[in-house]
């Protein structure tokens, strides 16, 4: 046999693989011809029906578990965030017919609960199994600390009899993990005081300052057997092991205020978490009336003093210096001398239920140990009708300056051609939702990502409490954006709240592309609960850092990477933005298809890791706390 010359191999055997190709070829069409097309992504009909099924609220006799859901429907829990695991817990709490919604990782269902309960004011609870799933929630608990949420975090945990061993892969100590990251927490150890546990919980979660309570269940308190309540101790109503009672002000430090006030020429109130938590943003409407006194607000949300009001500086940072008189208002977590922008020539006053607090980091000419809407109720009826002319007027220039500064930035983005700007993409969401069709209070954003943030928060707007989900608020935690829209979402699909007069609108979510790999599957979390989210990816193929003006390979991705397929995938609807003039048809139909079918949609923004060097004007923004700016002040 002679060979080939091409492949010095025997002609024969040449012959041999092309014959073979060509079969192979010809079965592989007809194999492709006999396979069906892929199935389309749908949600299964036993969700739905899932869903709209009553549940079977528990009667005696009952288990550990359902003693504690039932607990948890009596206090009012608005809604639970889990992922499978602590089976019997989420479970008894599902069948109360508390609104429960399953994700894809525990971490983002701890930031889902965490973003429900900063725009509604209302107690959520996430769950997690031990080990893994408990370990993935850790980066968001510590963030609804720092935010001062008051979360309600539960886990499973291993038997109590397998304690002190390692029986299980799983096995975990819990509550030294979140030590220094939550305001209460307990592992469940005597089955006859669950009720009892359960009520600690909730005193912490509704009186003080808030904060994360951890509880974890090892699997003989769950499972425990109870035929009637005689078997369990300290098994009383709420009204029993717990008060709503509020410290009101001494109404001598209130004529105090008073009196710093009248001496004032700008005074300024520096409207804050526990505003919102004490729902009093109406008593702050009537002080800050009352008396012409600015207004800033800051915290995990926004809009507990409307961006519309002439009194308001959320918008106005040239502003912050010329206040002489600042007054903290639930400003839960007090900033450094220097980290606010505010003249050190001014008076503070910081009003806040925990007297131990007042005087940390700032220090303070007057203290005021009150619920926040105690206490600017009395000083609404305490203050005189004030006028403050010339006060008013430089928020108002102040303003103007800021939305000029606004206008140009929009305008250097726009001549841009080759890739999205950051600023382009902030004027044209603020445009869409506040000066188009849809009423400017009804869109609740997520106001997530880094580099992005430091423009869209320029731009964003709130008009009412709770329409501003401020995400990286204190803590920072990368990523958890999806996370938090979809317990926005649900919040607002539920209307619980300030959310109610928007019940069923689509919001919108904002991140960056680092961000989205921690909890972009989530959009398939959406989609399956027809969640209308609209979230925005702000793709700059990098985690945005430039060091000095070069980039570090640590830090790229892969150019161009197409997050709107990732969407498409888990059943959203996607865009691919690559141009400045591409951007508001995207949102447009994606707000439709989210308005009209509840759709989820993945707007994936091109843009380039150069907009944050100062070749590329206006390059990477500063930031000024409090006010709309703010990470975290």
């Amino acid at each position: 046999m002679t060979n080939d010359p091409q492949s010095g191999k025997p002609k024969g055997s040449r012959r041999r693989f092309l014959n073979y190709s060509a079969l192979s070829a010809a079965a592989l069409g007809a194999a492709q011809k006999a396979t069906a097309a892929p199935a389309a992504i749908r949600v299964p009909d036993s969700i739905p029906n899932a869903i709209k099924t009553p549940g079977t609220p528990a009667k005696f006799p009952m288990r550990g578990a359902q003693v504690f859901a039932k607990l948890c429907k009596e206090e009012g829990l608005a809604a639970l965030f889990c992922c499978p695991g602590n089976y019997e817990v989420i479970n008894a709490i599902c069948e109360e017919d508390i609104p429960s919604y399953g994700g894809r990782t525990e971490g983002s269902m701890c930031a889902a609960a965490d973003g429900f309960t900063r725009v509604t004011a209302e107690i959520s609870a996430c769950s997690g199994t031990e080990g893994p799933g408990f370990t993935n929630m850790i980066m968001n608990i510590a963030a609804a600390n720092a935010a001062r949420t008051p979360l309600l975090v539960l886990a499973s945990n291993k038997r109590l009899a397998d304690d002190d061993c390692e029986m299980g892969i799983q096995t975990v100590y819990q509550q030294p993990t979140t030590e220094g990251m939550r305001k209460y927490g307990k592992r469940l150890i005597d089955a006859k005081r669950i009720h009892e546990y359960g009520a600690y919980a909730f005193r912490e979660l509704k009186s003080g300052v808030p904060g994360p309570v951890h509880l974890d269940f090892p699997s003989e308190i769950s499972n425990a057997r109870f035929k009637d309540a005689s078997e369990l101790r300290y098994y009383h109503e709420k009204e029993k092991y717990r008060s709503d009672a509020r410290p009101h002000p001494d109404p001598k430090r209130i004529r105090e205020l008073v009196d710093l006030i009248q001496k004032s020429k700008r005074p300024m109130i520096v409207a804050s978490t526990g505003v919102f938590y004490s729902r009093s943003w109406d008593a702050l409407r009537a002080v800050a009336e009352k008396a012409e006194i600015a207004v800033v607000d800051s915290g995990c949300s926004r809009g507990h003093f409307s961006d519309a009001h002439p009194l308001s500086a959320s918008t106005a940072p040239g502003a912050l210096l010329s206040a002489d008189l600042v007054i903290f208002v639930g400003q839960y977590s007090m900033p450094n001398t220097g980290e606010c922008s505010f003249s050190p020539e001014a008076h503070f006053v910081r009003i806040d239920p925990d007297p131990s607090d007042i005087g940390r980091n700032w220090p303070i000419d007057l203290g005021i140990v009150s619920c926040e809407k105690a206490a600017l109720e009395a000083l609404a009826a305490a203050l005189p009708r004030m006028k403050h002319e010339a006060w008013v007027a430089e928020l108002a220039a102040a303003r103007k300056k800021f939305e000029d500064e606004n206008a140009e930035y929009y305008k250097t983005g726009l001549g841009y051609k080759d890739a999205v700007h950051p600023a382009v993409i902030a004027q044209e969401l603020s445009d869409f939702l506040y000066r188009g069709n849809i009423a400017k209070e009804q869109t609740t954003v997520v106001a997530g990502g880094y580099g992005i943030a430091r423009y869209t928060r320029r731009y964003l707007r709130a008009f009412r409490p709770g329409q501003i989900c401020n995400g990286a608020y204190q803590y920072g935690a990368i990523g958890p954006d999806c996370g938090y829209a979809v317990g926005v979402s649900a919040a607002v699909q539920l209307g619980i709240g300030p959310q109610a007069p928007y019940k069923g609108a689509p919001i919108v979510g904002i991140t960056g592309d680092a961000g989205f790999a921690y909890s972009g599957m989530e959009i398939e979390t959406m989609c399956k609960y027809k969640m209308p989210v609209v979230m925005i990816v702000y793709n700059n193929n990098a985690w945005g850092i430039m060091t000095q003006g070069k980039p570090v390979h640590m830090y790229l991705f892969q150019e161009n990477l197409r997050y709107d397929k990732i969407g498409e995938a888990l059943g959203a609807h996607g865009e691919y933005v690559t141009t400045p003039g591409e951007f508001l048809p995207a949102l447009k139909r994606s707000y439709e298809l989210a308005a009209k079918n509840r759709m989820p949609a993945v707007i994936n923004c091109q843009a380039k890791r150069e907009f944050w060097s100062s070749e590329y004007p206006p390059g990477f923004l500063g930031k000024v706390e409090p006010g709309c700016m703010a990470y975290s002040h």
